[in-house]
């Protein structure tokens, strides 16, 4: 099987630099849900603070670089990170300042202005052009404001963004502890994981997914198929799905994933029984069908109570779990019934130490919240697209750039 792609971060991460009053760029993502001015899910944020509170007790000044919704390089008062910055401070418990502009003379101000200890928040990076572009010019004035450049922002290291992957070129630069945290979990999975190991992946679409099966039918033993996604591989092998959401133009790559999956041999789990209903919405009529038995006027929307235990015996045998996708349309119930049966069944077994657990992707963290379970779990990623750019094995630009930088100051 071929290998995820891989870092070595162990010479390189906060134990291994002196922050005492050093100015220290901390590449963070604050973009985090607001509403009305004020944020609706501080996740991000808290899972920030031990790398801040870190870099503060030891003496750092510092700076926080981020991106927020999509400006287009313009001015857009709304996607401000004022609002934020004001519940990071608030989450952090001391005061942090902010700078109504990221580059330029008044960022400078705001920087020199820095006591040891201190923490400030650069306006949003996508207010300027050059973000999104990796312009050399704005990268370079940015690195301007510090001495040492901190990536903490696993969930933007997919992008070749100035603040991302242009400062860590121009400034020593060190992978915080969520980054590192996210890495290690994702090796543990991927990269070099104790087997066999069980992916997960569902979603409403296969073409979402295309590279994300491909890539994991050469590293992964098992690999179990559900949310609508399944309906395309069921449809393809000639079963009749009803009214299910499915893409016929994809049977012929769905055949092709399972043909390379039995190749590599990987073993595809595919459903033996869903939950129908002829109408998607809350607590509708639902009945349980078996797979070659699916009403023409009804649609699967769940896995069945058959599938679901199915994979339950078979946790035994594994030992690395990576999840990505809920079985059913879980936002509206009862369709959430087999991810929440599935996702306890695998937190039991991870307090119990037989199976490590990582999970990531918006919708497979809500699930597992949802489920009461994240806590549970060995690691959930707080990354959406990073994540799967990672499983899809790809190479990640913010942290290629660090792993360039190792070499460099290393």
């Amino acid at each position: 099987m071929s290998p995820a792609p891989e870092i070595n971060l162990a010479s390189r991460t906060l134990d291994d630099v002196n922050v005492t009053g050093q100015r220290v760029l901390l590449r963070a993502d604050l973009n985090v849900p607001v509403r009305d001015g004020k944020v609706t899910d501080a996740t991000r944020l808290e899972r920030l603070m031990p790398t801040i509170r870190e870099l503060s007790e030891k003496g750092a000044k510092v700076i926080v670089l981020s991106h927020f919704d999509r400006p287009k390089g313009k001015v857009v008062p709304a996607m401000s990170l004022k609002p934020i910055a004001e519940s990071l401070g608030r989450i952090l418990g001391k005061p942090v300042a902010f700078s109504p502009e990221c580059v330029g003379p008044e960022a400078e101000q705001a920087v020199a202005a820095l006591k040891n200890g201190d923490v400030l928040v650069l306006e949003n990076t996508r207010f300027h052009p050059g973000e999104e572009k990796n312009d050399p010019e704005f990268a370079a004035q940015l690195a301007k404001l510090g001495d040492i450049f901190v990536n903490d922002a696993f969930s933007a290291a997919h992008r070749a963004h100035a603040s991302t992957e242009g400062v860590a070129r121009r400034l020593p630069s060190f992978a915080g502890r969520l980054m590192q945290a996210e890495l290690h979990a994702l090796e543990a999975a991927l990269g070099n994981p104790q087997r066999p190991v069980a992916a997960i992946v569902a979603g409403s679409k296969v073409s979402t997914k295309l590279d994300l099966l491909n890539n994991l039918v050469t590293k992964v033993d098992i690999l179990v198929i559900g949310g609508a996604m399944a309906n395309t591989f069921l449809a393809a092998q000639g079963y009749s799905v009803g009214k299910s959401l499915q893409e016929p133009n994809l049977h012929g790559t769905a055949l092709e994933i399972l043909k390379n999956a039995a190749a590599k041999g990987c073993e595809i789990l595919l459903p033996k029984d869903v939950v129908v209903a002829e109408k998607f919405e809350a607590d509708t009529s639902t009945q349980v069908v078996n797979v070659d038995a699916i009403p023409d006027n009804a649609m699967a929307l769940d896995v069945g109570p058959a599938t679901v235990e199915n994979f339950i015996k078979r946790l035994p045998e594994i030992k690395t779990i990576i999840w990505n996708g809920p079985l059913g349309a879980f936002e509206t119930k009862p369709f959430d019934t087999s991810t929440n049966t599935l996702a306890q069944a695998i937190a039991q077994a991870t307090k119990e130490g037989k199976v490590i657990s990582v999970g990531g992707g918006g919708d497979t963290v809500s699930a597992l919240k949802l489920a009461g379970v994240h806590h549970d779990m060995t690691y959930i990623s707080s990354a959406g697209g990073a994540f799967l750019e990672w499983m899809e094995g790809k190479i990640l630009p913010g942290v290629e750039a660090l792993s360039k930088i190792f070499s460099n100051y290393g």
